[in-house]
């Protein structure tokens, strides 16, 4: 169930997601992806930073939708999702066997054989 601010935001993300298709559509029937400025100076296409912008605003609304993955029943805060892989690091780091090498490093030959 959405909240009534999750239903907005839904929102806001379908209208991108059309305004983004319309400009992806406009930028496929341009000619050519440069043009030129005042000075006769080539420059990429005003269009093309109009698609990043819209990208960037329709993944920035997906994300504060906080929608959960398949294997979860809630979603994730954006703190959460990135604190998740430091969180799997650590408890990977902490839960690794030291080589032999270092065993007898630290220990000695003689406990390492034990």
């Amino acid at each position: 169930m959405l909240t009534a601010a999750e239903v907005e935001i839904l929102g806001q993300a379908c209208r991108t997601a059309d305004e983004l298709d319309r400009l992806e559509r406009a930028v496929r029937a341009l000619s050519d992806l440069v043009t030129t400025d005042s000075t006769g100076q080539l420059k990429p296409h005003s269009l093309l930073a109009e698609v990043r912008a819209n990208r960037q605003l329709l993944e920035r609304l997906t994300t504060a939708l906080n929608l959960p993955e398949e294997d979860q029943e809630h979603g994730m805060h954006p703190g959460q999702k990135h604190a998740q892989p430091a969180a799997r690091g650590r408890w990977k780091e902490s839960n690794r066997v030291p080589s032999k090498a270092l065993y007898e490093r630290l220990y000695g030959a003689d406990k390492a054989a034990s």
